[in-house]
C-alpha cells in the first residue's frame, strides 16, 4: 500500500489527503498564510493516521468496554462515539467521523480560520468560529438522483459541528434498508455512530424483498461477524416502507431525546422523515459527494 499522500485540488483552494480507505477533502477559509498552515498541519498529522488505527485494529473491532483501553487519539474518538449506545457496539462504527474530528482539530490548532471543514467520504466535521459565515449542508432524499438534494444551514450558534450518513447503498454495511439517513450533531464522530444506528433500525425483518448475507462472508474481517446485513432491497409498498421508516424515526427521536443528535434525516424509496428539524430547502446542486449524500457549500 502507497504511503499517506496530499496534495492541493486543481481548483487551489481544498486539499485532499488519502491514503489506504481514507479519502479526504478539506477546506479553509483565512488569510492565505493560515491556510497554508493550517494545510500543513493538517497532511502531517494526517501520515500517521492508517498507521495507528491499524495498530489497535483487534480491539477497536471488539465491543465498547466500560473503561477504553485504547492509546490513539482517533480510536479514542471512536471508543468515546460508541460507548454511549451500549455494548452491542464496535468503535468502528465511529470511525470515519472520528478520522475527520482528528484531521480537522489538527489543521485548526493554532490558527486563524474564518470556517473549515474536513469531508471523509461524506462524514464532515465543521470549525464554525463565532461570528463565521454558516454552512449549507446537502442532503440527498434520493441517493438514486443525487442532484435532487435539500439544504439544511449549519450556523455557529447551532450545537451541530458534525454530519453524517448512512444506509444500505453506502460504503460499510447495514443492518437496515434505508436509503440513506443524515445525522446533524455535536460531532462528526457522534454523527456517524448515530447515523449506523438510525440507519439499522430502518428495516422490515424477514420481509421476503430484502436480500441479506452474513458480514463475514462479504467481508471477513468486518467487526459484524455473522450479523446479517443488507445486499439488495426490492420495491416495497408504502405503507411497508412508511412502517420502516417510522422504525427509525422512532430510534432517531431517543437519541435526540438524550442530546446524542441535534436532527435526522431519513430516506427509503423515495420518502422521507425528518427528526428534530425544519424540512431540508429543495434545491438543485451539483452531485453532492464521492458518498453521493451529504457534503458542504459556502
Amino acid at each position: 500500500m502507497q504511503g499517506a499522500r496530499h496534495a492541493l485540488l486543481p481548483d487551489g483552494k481544498r486539499l485532499h489527503l488519502q491514503h489506504g480507505p481514507i479519502d479526504i477533502i478539506a477546506g479553509a477559509e483565512g488569510a492565505p498564510g493560515e491556510v497554508g498552515a493550517a494545510y500543513a498541519q493538517a497532511a502531517a498529522f494526517f501520515e500517521s493516521v492508517l498507521g495507528d488505527l491499524a495498530d489497535e485494529l483487534a480491539r477497536l473491532r471488539a465491543p465498547v468496554t466500560q473503561e477504553c483501553t485504547l492509546a490513539g487519539g482517533v480510536a479514542r474518538r471512536m471508543w468515546r462515539a460508541a460507548a454511549p449506545h451500549g455494548a452491542g457496539v464496535t468503535p468502528m462504527i465511529a470511525v470515519a467521523g472520528a478520522v475527520a474530528d482528528a484531521v480537522l482539530a489538527a489543521m485548526v490548532a493554532g490558527r486563524t480560520l474564518a470556517r473549515a471543514h474536513v469531508n471523509n467520504g461524506g462524514d464532515i466535521a465543521l470549525h464554525l468560529p463565532e461570528g463565521a459565515a454558516p454552512y449549507r449542508a446537502a442532503v440527498a432524499v434520493d441517493p438514486a438522483a443525487p442532484q435532487l438534494a435539500g439544504t439544511v444551514e449549519v450556523a455557529p450558534a447551532m450545537p451541530v459541528r458534525g454530519i453524517a450518513t448512512s444506509g444500505a447503498p453506502g460504503r460499510s454495511f447495514s443492518l437496515g434498508i434505508a436509503d440513506s439517513v443524515t445525522v446533524l450533531a455535536r460531532s462528526a464522530a457522534e454523527a456517524d455512530a448515530a447515523a449506523t444506528l438510525i440507519a439499522n433500525a430502518v428495516d422490515l425483518p424477514d420481509h421476503p424483498a430484502i436480500r441479506r448475507a452474513r458480514a463475514c462472508d462479504l467481508d471477513p474481517d468486518s467487526d459484524l461477524g455473522e450479523r446479517p446485513v443488507t445486499v439488495a432491497v426490492g420495491a416495497l409498498a408504502e405503507q411497508q416502507i412508511d412502517a420502516a421508516l417510522a422504525a427509525g424515526a422512532a430510534r432517531a427521536t431517543r437519541l435526540r431525546r438524550s442530546g446524542a443528535i441535534a436532527a435526522a434525516f431519513l430516506a427509503l424509496q423515495g420518502r422521507t422523515r425528518i427528526v428534530g428539524a425544519a424540512p431540508p430547502a429543495p434545491e438543485q446542486l451539483e452531485p453532492v459527494s464521492r458518498k453521493g449524500l451529504a457534503e458542504c457549500h459556502p
